[in-house]
């Protein structure tokens, strides 16, 4: 087994142990497995991106990598069990005592979903939502699948009664769940389903991770 060489990073790595983890970042003890690690990839590219720290425990404490074969993994997991690949940018740092940390980066990706293939051969997306890495709903797989050829779908846009009542409801602090949608503007499920895929696409709503859930919110005209 070859030692792998690492730039010096001690301060770095510690600031960065420091933040903890959070939306953008995650910590791993080890890699047993690439497509454990391929959900957490899919996770920052459906989100804003982030980063690994392959040999630091949850607690924050660096256990250091210990060998060659946790890169490959991790190249691996991005490669082969992420739909579409994903790119990594994986840069060890040695710290203070000779122990390796491998920071592994992902962009967010341009085009969504990026999902997980499945031992099953079934296809997984995932979102970061706080330190979590949590199941992206079919109706957000085919809001992001809408909204990555929306750019195509041009002219004027009238909005009906169902699309003012979900903007209304949506605007709402705790936003607003499919259900209470569907009764409140009296559609059926796969009419609702369509109308919040149109307006996400439309830039007009979001999926936020409220109440144990992913509810529709209204999107910030200023932003």
């Amino acid at each position: 087994m070859k030692d792998i060489r690492g730039i010096r990073g001690t301060h770095y790595i510690a600031s960065l142990i420091a933040e903890g983890e959070h939306e953008c970042q995650d910590f791993k003890f080890a890699i047993p497995d690439a497509r454990k690690i391929a959900r957490s990839l899919s996770a920052f590219a459906n989100h804003s991106g982030g980063r690994l720290l392959i040999g630091v425990k949850d607690n924050g404490v660096v256990a250091g990598v210990r060998s060659e074969e946790e890169i490959y993994m991790i190249e691996q997991a991005a490669e082969m069990h992420c739909v579409p690949a994903q790119k990594v940018n994986i840069t060890p740092f040695r710290v203070d005592g000779g122990l390796i940390v491998v920071r592994a980066e992902i962009a967010q990706s341009a085009v969504r979903p990026v999902c997980v293939r499945e031992a099953d051969g079934s296809l997984t997306a995932f979102y970061r939502v706080a330190d979590e890495n949590i199941a992206a709903t079919p109706l957000m797989v085919k809001a992001w699948q809408r909204a990555s050829v929306n750019d195509a779908v041009g002219g004027p846009v009238r909005l009906g009664d169902g699309e003012r009542i979900l903007l209304g409801l949506s605007a709402r602090p705790e936003g607003v769940e499919v259900d209470e949608v569907m009764i409140s503007a009296h559609l059926s499920r796969a009419a609702t389903e369509d109308m919040v895929i149109r307006l996400y696409a439309m830039g007009l709503i979001d999926f936020t991770y409220l109440k144990g859930s992913f509810r529709l919110t209204a999107c910030n005209d200023d932003e």
